[in-house]
């Protein structure tokens, strides 16, 4: 999947390449994993704001956005066709937070339709950086960078299962 073929094809009589006109040849897993990769960096989940999630003044309470990221975090790695049951059952794996550092631009309000968009920033053999961003209407409301780490069911550090590793590179 690391290899991407480029043949120039002569388009005249001189043999000399015509550089407008390209033929691609790219293989079936190296586009799988563009898709993969392009879905990672670019995933979105959206949700509304309920009046659970609002204080006494409608206004969303800051700990409540730490659940609207795991909930992001939880459908990224559905959107992988991957769950957290799956890999504890699987691989032995949990994913957990090892540091949340975010920043509140703006208030959510009750009713408020929110967007996150989650991004893989980078990765290690035992961890991996999300980068979030929670939106409304475009404006930015909050960010997050979300380090998260993983561990077996005895709570030692793990490296990655080779199953998430692929889908994250």
């Amino acid at each position: 999947w690391r290899s991407i073929w480029i043949s120039k094809i002569p388009q005249n009589n001189t043999n000399k390449p015509n550089y407008i006109n390209f033929h691609y040849s790219i293989s079936i897993k190296f586009l799988t994993y563009l898709i993969l990769l392009f879905m990672a960096q670019n995933f979105i989940f959206k949700l509304k704001i309920y009046y659970e999630d609002t204080d006494s003044g409608g206004v969303v309470y800051y700990a409540n956005y730490l659940k609207f990221l795991e909930r992001a975090r939880s459908e990224l790695i559905y959107s992988f066709g991957l769950s957290n049951k799956k890999l504890l059952n699987e691989h032995d794996t949990l994913i957990i937070v090892k540091s949340c550092n975010i920043e509140y631009k703006k208030s959510a309000k009750l009713e408020d339709e929110l967007e996150v968009h989650s991004n893989i920033e980078s990765f290690t053999k035992t961890s991996f950086t999300i980068d979030q961003i929670v939106k409304r209407n475009g404006e930015i409301i909050a960010i997050a960078k979300v380090v998260l780490v993983t561990i077996n069911s005895h709570g030692k550090p793990i490296k990655i299962p080779k199953e998430l590793e692929d889908l994250i590179k």
